[in-house]
């Protein structure tokens, strides 16, 4: 529900805001709302009006989200809208903190999340016009924010256009660095190195005009390329909200003020202490450069899933208006038209199909590698390819309703998502840049005071090298870009997450409950064996059959009709038809009396069934349903009918047994059918005659003992489960209101994607505990040795450069950790997994 809050200009320190609220009936709703609000720290007034359905609330240092979750502690739910802004400026996690704490200060927010990944901040706010305060707070904390419009391919390809700018730009800014350091390096390392060069240098250059020309092409690096750490620097160090850019500004320009003293002013140092580091305040700006141009290239790379359903949307539709066909604009097409497709071309939106077959290829949508045959009454879906026949189809959905539209949705949603995990690092990054500087400067006067002959110098350059090398930047992208990698993956493969937060859930789950029908088996009955008696032809038996139950709207019923049809037999009408609940039908065809019904029909109408028992025994061991055919009084066929196991169902169930999971199914089928079928499939537990109001009991009954429990399922009575379990995985076939209510969809329903979810989830988090473990440890051990930790043991200091070259690097070194995702590929030979073997070929690997 959209909201619309007001605010009001309240006393100073006070802000109100109104917040609908849905579900109160009565007065005594009323009273219980404000009575909740009312007991929320830090509202100074609440008044509830059932006739608006609002709530106005004055806020005296509460928050939003406070109000929201007592609202619906009370039993009621708070209205919401959710907002995304582009933000641009960030460069490290301590700038997400930062971005997170403004907007979250902005009265009517409920929550808000900034990934410094996709550069997004998604907030939900109890006001759907409160953009303009939230882009105004983003620009005083020192970003900028642009409102991104919900279904809009433009906004993607305007961010990426903006990437690609930012990154060429940075591209520039190291080729101009990288050309004015270099002859630094060899004219201020070259004597170093080569006593030779040493000589010949300074018999032909006075040493002041050797500082002069580092002078030179220092103040060039420092405020040419390097202009952009101090431009965004200085205001945050002003803000009391140091960042990356911060350290680095401090860093570079204290070798840089130093050396400009050592050079213009030396008598304003201690004798013997009037040394120059230009190439150190140039070298740390190039190294950092060069890491961010590495770093932009890379976090291209990490979106590259997104882009590739961006590239699948059609630009233009060719469709049928007024006997008139013309090309059209794809924003243009509207429900109803009628869509013309040649081969070769995408399907521009989704339909159904009047006129026409042919093959599509739908793999880049549903992962289906097979194409897809497509005739009159078939749903065609828009980004796929028609192969080799024309198509004419109705407009069903369009712009932001169609398939592909609510993937790239689903998939931005999950990448912009926060997982638990996360919560760790954005505690550390509130407080780490401030940190920094706190141990730099506590760095600066232990040596000052304890540190050898020249102190100062050893003091500057071990405080400008704690400053260098530590990096929020790693502790910043480790989780967000896994997770872009991760769901982009999994959405390659037909897997979408709908909660970020899933992809963590899941690779914690030890049971998976089933729904039988429609999830493990195809959900419609179908003829599994058809057996005539002596003296009657199978097909005429089963022509009988059919013909006396197309007149029946019973399951079996239909499943008889479909068979005859396939085999071309031609049905004769049916007289005199008569339905038997529990039993079968009678008929009369072509003057004959024909019986279809189970073994007691039979029985109650004196015929003997004894000759096909063994058949039939064998039939419902195997969870088939056993019909009796009788033709004029004698038993003429057995028929088998039974909802068949789908096409890759076992393989599933053995790959997510061999990953060591529990497997639950829950059916309403009678116990014996049930337990036939569990048998066959080898699962675990059998959840047997369930009502479909009572799947989300048994879930919560599996829940038991804090056990982590995925339901997946397809129908409208699945979504109760689906919302109860920790993780809800819905088939796409399914229903609506079941996708809605899971927290993973399986585009093309195949359930061999269940343990490749599994597999994707669970190298996703280890990828993440990967990037974590180098980031933190990245930091804390090398700023101890920036510090000079181990100099009173091995007379060992770490160099700016080094330093600087470090930093560069460690966010490089996650962003290619978190690459390695997109390798992950599913089990191509998942049944030859056997338990005890390597989960590879079970839910896929990694290379």
């Amino acid at each position: 529900m959209t909201m619309h809050a007001k605010h009001e200009a309240p006393a100073s320190g006070q802000s109100t805001i109104d917040i609908p609220v849905d579900g109160m009936t009565c007065a005594s709703c009323v009273g219980r709302v404000e009575k909740a609000i009312s007991a929320v720290p830090g509202v100074s007034g609440a008044e509830v009006n059932l006739a608006t359905g609002k709530a106005r609330v004055t806020l005296a240092g509460g928050s939003a989200e406070a109000v929201a979750e007592a609202i619906r502690g009370a039993g009621y739910e708070p209205g919401a809208t959710d907002i995304t802004l582009a933000i641009s400026g960030m460069t490290c996690a301590s700038c997400v903190g930062r971005v997170e704490k403004a907007l979250r200060a902005v009265p009517g927010v409920l929550k808000a999340e900034v990934n410094l990944a996709t550069e997004r901040a998604t907030v939900r706010a109890a006001d759907s016009n409160i953009t303009p305060a939230l882009v105004a707070a983003v620009t005083v904390a020192g970003y900028e924010a642009k409102p991104l419009d919900e279904g809009r391919s433009d906004d993607g390809d305007a961010a990426a256009a903006r990437r690609q700018a930012e990154q060429s730009a940075l591209g520039r800014s190291v080729v101009v660095a990288a050309l004015a350091t270099l002859p630094l390096m060899i004219l201020e390392m070259g004597p170093h190195l080569s006593e030779a060069f040493h000589h010949w240098l300074y018999a032909r250059i006075d040493a002041f005009v050797l500082k002069l020309i580092a002078f030179g092409l220092t103040t060039i690096v420092l405020f040419g390329p390097g202009l952009r750490f101090f431009l965004k620097g200085w205001p945050a160090l002003m803000r009391a909200a140091p960042d990356m850019n911060a350290l680095v500004m401090l860093g570079a320009g204290a070798a840089y003020a130093y050396s400009v003293v050592a050079t213009f002013a030396p008598d304003w140092l201690p004798a013997g202490t009037d040394y120059t580091y230009f190439e150190t305040g140039a070298v740390i700006v190039t190294l950092i450069l060069l890491g961010r141009w590495f770093e932009a290239r890379a976090k291209g790379r990490t979106s590259e899933a997104i882009k590739r359903l961006v590239q699948l949307q059609a630009r233009s539709a060719r469709v049928l208006r007024d006997g008139v066909e013309s090309e059209i604009a794809i924003e243009h097409v509207r429900v109803g038209d009628l869509v013309l497709v040649r081969p070769g071309e995408k399907i521009p939106v989704d339909g159904e199909v009047v006129e026409g077959a042919s093959y599509v290829d739908e793999a880049m949508v549903t992962g289906e590698p097979a194409p897809a045959h497509k005739s009159v009454g078939a749903s065609v879906i828009g980004g796929t390819i028609n192969r080799n026949g024309a198509l004419r189809f109705r407009a069903e959905k369009v712009g932001a309703d169609t398939l592909l539209a609510q993937i790239l949705r689903m998939v931005e949603q999950a990448q912009g998502a926060k997982l638990p995990i996360q919560a760790l690092v954005d505690r550390v990054t509130n407080w780490f840049v401030p940190a920094v500087i706190a141990v730099a400067l506590l760095t600066f006067a232990a040596w000052l005071v304890f540190g050898p002959s020249p102190a100062l110098t050893y003091a500057l350059v071990n405080a400008v090298a704690v400053l260098i090398v530590a990096c929020p930047c790693a502790m910043g992208l480790a989780t967000p870009t896994s997770i872009m990698v991760g769901t982009g993956r999994a959405a390659e493969l037909g897997i979408l997450f709908r909660q970020g937060a899933a992809l963590q859930g899941l690779s914690e789950v030890s049971t998976i409950a089933f729904d039988k029908t429609g999830t493990l088996t195809k959900g419609r009955p179908e003829v599994t064996r058809f057996i005539a008696a002596e003296g009657f032809a199978e097909d005429e038996a089963l022509r009988l059959a059919a013909s006396a139950e197309s007149a029946s709207e019973h399951p079996s019923a239909e499943a008889i009709v479909a068979e005859a049809k396939r085999r071309g037999l031609a049905l004769a009408p049916a007289a005199d038809f008569a339905a038997e609940p529990g039993l079968g039908i009678s008929a009369r065809v072509e003057g004959r009396n024909i019986l279809v019904g189970s073994a007691r029909l039979m029985a109650e109408r004196g015929i003997a069934a004894s000759l096909f028992a063994e058949q039939a025994a064998a039939s419902a061991w195997n969870g088939e349903s056993p019909l009796y055919v009788a033709v004029d009084g004698s038993i003429a066929g057995l028929v088998a009918v039974a909802d068949q196991v789908k096409p890759g169902t076992a393989a599933a169930i053995d790959a997510l047994k061999a990953l060591g999971l529990r497997i639950v199914m829950v059916t309403g089928d009678n116990r014996a059918t049930a337990e036939a079928i569990a048998a066959r499939l080898g699962i675990d537990a059998v959840e047997a005659e369930v009502l479909p109001t009572d799947k989300a009991a048994i879930v919560k009954r599996l829940q038991v003992g804090s056990t982590k429990v995925a339901f997946v399922g397809d129908g409208i009575n699945d979504a109760p489960a689906l919302a109860q379990a920790d993780i809800g995985i819905a088939m796409g076939a399914g229903t609506d209101i079941a996708i809605e209510s899971a927290d993973i969809v399986l585009i093309s329903g195949d359930l061999r994607h269940v343990p490749e979810a599994i597999g994707l989830s669970k190298a996703t988090m280890a990828n993440i505990r990967q990037n974590l473990g180098w980031a933190f440890g990245y930091n804390v051990l090398l700023i101890p040795v920036a510090a000079g930790a181990l100099y009173p043991l091995w007379g060992v200091l770490m160099s700016p450069v080094f330093a600087s070259f470090a930093m560069a690097f460690s966010s490089v070194s996650v962003l290619a950790n978190a690459l390695r995702l997109r390798r992950f590929a599913a089990g191509q030979d998942i049944t030859a997994t056997k338990p005890g073997a390597a989960p590879a070929t079970a839910f896929g690997r990694m290379g």
